[in-house]
């Protein structure tokens, strides 16, 4: 029992680092590639070069798809938050009856198949008579965005000391004053990394918009239909290595303030904890 105990930590130790290899170092060639002068991803590289960043600028499509996902990102984030908080608000304040289920359907997008919500989402629009465009876009990131969102908000209220908000009701405060002046600004911090959380993975999302999507493609399809093209490899790698330290330096300023809000309301759980 003994040996074992002294083989297990460094076995697991060896397991994290192999599991970590594989998954990023295929994401570490992702950039190397990116400023190879060839057109084809392969050791040794042809040389150095930024023309396929430069060009990047030049594409309208990309600008076009780039503006898209901006939309989206942005009303996204902004729904999700929103409904973020109102759920969260209600499942750490109040014990009604049905309110794990409820909790449970609301996290339900993380673990179903994301193929199987989209094409049911894509059932419910064509029945309600909805076009496919960047609004249906939007509706499906917002299902999918706001299990995140209650995660990273939950955080924020669930240590909230509830006498502020009473000794803002015995002060003749409303409710609605009380929650605009005292509440919201205690979970600021968990409000901003609900929103950048939500803004990244709207970014990335691509099985929803690909069912959602109509003429106007976002930055997931665009670079879905240049993958067709041989030629166009090196600009999406180019464009995906942005979308990658993009999307690094969102959730890694998400978590510091998810991180910030923790300790704000003494409570250390959430999502990346």
């Amino acid at each position: 029992m003994t040996a074992i105990r002294r083989f297990l930590p460094g076995w697991l130790s060896t397991y994290a680092v192999l599991y970590l290899l594989f998954l990023y170092l295929p994401v570490i060639f992702l950039p190397i590639f990116s400023i190879n002068t060839a057109a084809t991803p392969k050791f040794p590289l042809s040389g150095v070069t930024l023309h396929w960043y430069e060009d990047l600028p030049r594409t309208p499509a990309l600008i076009d798809a780039t503006w898209n996902s901006l939309i989206v990102g942005v009303s996204a984030s902004i729904l999700s938050t929103v409904l973020g908080i109102l759920a969260a608000r209600s499942i750490t304040r109040y014990r009604y009856p049905g309110r794990r289920a409820i909790n449970g359907l609301i996290m339900a997008p993380l673990v179903l198949p994301e193929v199987i919500v989209a094409i049911s989402m894509l059932l419910v629009m064509l029945q309600l008579g909805l076009s496919l465009s960047l609004f249906t876009v939007v509706l499906g990131h917002v299902l999918v965005c706001i299990p995140y969102s209650m995660t990273v908000l939950t955080s924020g209220f669930e240590g909230f000391d509830r006498s502020l908000e009473e000794a803002s009701a015995d002060l003749g405060e409303s409710a609605f004053g009380t929650f605009r002046r005292v509440t919201l600004p205690m979970v600021a911090p968990a409000i901003i990394s609900s929103l950048l959380v939500c803004f990244t993975i709207s970014l990335d999302e691509f099985i929803i918009a690909f069912f959602l999507t109509g003429t106007e493609a976002t930055l997931p399809i665009y670079i879905w239909g240049q993958l067709r093209f041989a030629a166009k490899l090196p600009g999406v790698l180019a464009l995906g290595t942005l979308l990658l330290f993009a999307s690094f330096l969102l959730m890694t300023i998400a978590e510091i303030l998810r991180r910030r809000a923790a300790r704000r309301t003494q409570n250390e759980g959430g999502l990346y904890a």
